[in-house]
């Protein structure tokens, strides 16, 4: 039982049909479209979600949030750390590869030639070349949690930050759900966790638009337009609850699921997720991408739009996103495919943190982009890199952390951490630090009832905060 309703109430409610305003016939015959809510947890956002949800504070755009959000990039496969921000041009060419660095607008900062957009905002971004603490697990577990697929499974059972946020700080708008996961899906599942929500349960998993949940909340061809008339869907739900207010399964939800229709009623989430509201010029320096996956393999989409996508959900409420950016995984090719890869996660993530400078939004929203582990230092037979837990990097802008900076060294050859050491968690902490969230004092509730600490390791980096 999570926030006081009982899961058998939603198992035990009935798929809802409620009547929407009267069309012309469709291609079914049909004279009358329907709304439909799946046992009333609208495809991922669940009723004890909402009860726990705080009262709504009104997003405005282009002013400060009225809360705390991080937008998590996942660049699945494992990112070669010495082919973008830690070229090692000492090394023999077996090593430090065919790639140059460039200067950045920082003096002293030296990044990959693929990513001259970059370079020119330095001053907005921190890198950690020093990264550790991943195993050679190819999943998102570590990048959205801080915990690996352990004894007890993905994450160890552990809650994924996303989940986390929601479980303790809820939601901002009853309307709009704090924790979203873009990440598609990929057939190596692993790849596709957006933040699971561990001993937590269900209740505080992400709502993800492109699942089943998204076709419903879209109402199976009912137009935006048809969904902002609020007036005509309370109408229709009125005359429902009319014509059902006998049913002992509605009153066993009773006021929730008015809760549950305060959701669909309002179409802020959706509203959110249509870039055609967006400039084309603005979506055009996103760049646009595609949800399949790069190169055709088993991994994340050259998908900017997700960016964008990202940067509005946070405006209108929404905590945590996360989404999977490429495939990373290149033990073959590596310096033929590279190129166009660093070119397009240059051009997306420079574009977002561009974007929530110029709405002011970078004081209050964090961005977080790494893999699971590094590439090995020696380039191998096929002219690619293979896997390295030993090291790995990161890149981290907004949330009013310390920007324009490089943390930590690897040794000549890349090969292990030398200065300053910082593991995953490490990271972790100082993120929700930045969410408001001290990990030294916030626990949650094992289903034992024991409190939990949200991380093994509770000291933030000390150079970004």
């Amino acid at each position: 039982m999570y926030g006081g309703v009982g899961n058998k109430h939603l198992e035990n409610c009935e798929m809802l049909s409620i009547l929407g305003e009267r069309r012309a016939a469709t291609c079914d015959g049909s004279r009358r479209q329907f709304l439909k809510l799946g046992g009333l947890a609208l495809g991922g956002l669940t009723l004890p979600q909402i009860l726990q949800a705080e009262e709504a504070s009104p997003v405005t755009r282009g002013k400060k949030l009225s809360h705390k959000a991080v937008i998590m990039i996942y660049l699945s496969g494992g990112p070669s750390h010495q082919d973008m921000y830690d070229l090692k041009m000492d090394a023999p060419i077996e090593i430090r590869g065919s790639f140059r660095p460039i200067n950045t607008n920082v003096p002293g900062i030296d990044i990959c030639e693929h990513m001259p957009r970059l370079a020119k905002m330095m001053d907005k971004f921190a890198i950690i070349r020093s990264l550790y603490g991943g195993p050679d697990q190819h999943a998102s577990d570590m990048c959205l949690s801080g915990y690996p697929i352990g004894p007890k499974g993905r994450q160890d059972d552990h809650p994924s930050l996303g989940a986390s946020v929601a479980k303790i700080q809820g939601a901002v708008d009853p309307a709009v759900p704090p924790f979203v996961g873009l990440t598609t899906k990929t057939g190596h599942a692993p790849y596709s966790n957006p933040g699971l929500p561990g001993f937590l349960g269900h209740a505080y998993a992400p709502f993800q638009p492109d699942s089943d949940g998204m076709a419903n909340m879209r109402l199976n061809g009912v137009t935006l337009d048809q969904l902002r008339n609020r007036q005509s869907l309370l109408s229709s739900f009125d005359s429902f609850r009319r014509r059902v207010d006998a049913s002992s399964k509605l009153q066993e939800v009773g006021a929730f699921t008015q809760k549950a229709f305060d959701v669909l009623t309002s179409s802020k989430l959706v509203d959110a997720m249509d870039l055609e509201k967006e400039d084309p010029a603005l979506r055009d320096r996103y760049g646009r991408g595609a949800s399949s996956p790069a190169f055709g393999e088993d991994a994340g989409p050259h998908w900017m739009d997700q960016f964008l996508m990202a940067r509005r959900l946070v405006e209108v409420g929404v905590r945590c996103v996360t989404l999977s950016f490429g495939s990373w995984d290149r033990h073959g090719a590596n310096f033929e495919r590279l190129p166009e890869q660093l070119g397009k996660l240059d051009q997306g993530v420079t574009a977002l943190v561009e974007d929530l400078h110029a709405r002011g939004l970078d004081q209050d929203v964090s961005v977080i982009a790494w893999g699971e582990f590094g590439r090995t230092p020696r380039i191998n037979p096929g002219g690619g890199r293979d896997h390295w837990p030993q090291a790995s990097c990161a890149l981290l802008a907004g949330g009013g952390m310390r920007m324009g900076q490089v943390i930590g060294s690897t040794n000549r050859l890349g090969e292990v951490p030398q200065d300053r050491p910082i593991h995953y968690q490490d990271v972790f902490a100082t993120l929700y630090r930045q969410l408001g969230i001290d990990v030294n004092t916030a626990t949650i509730t094992d289903p034992n009832g024991r409190p939990q600490y949200l991380l093994d390791r509770r000291e933030p980096v000390r150079e970004l905060v």
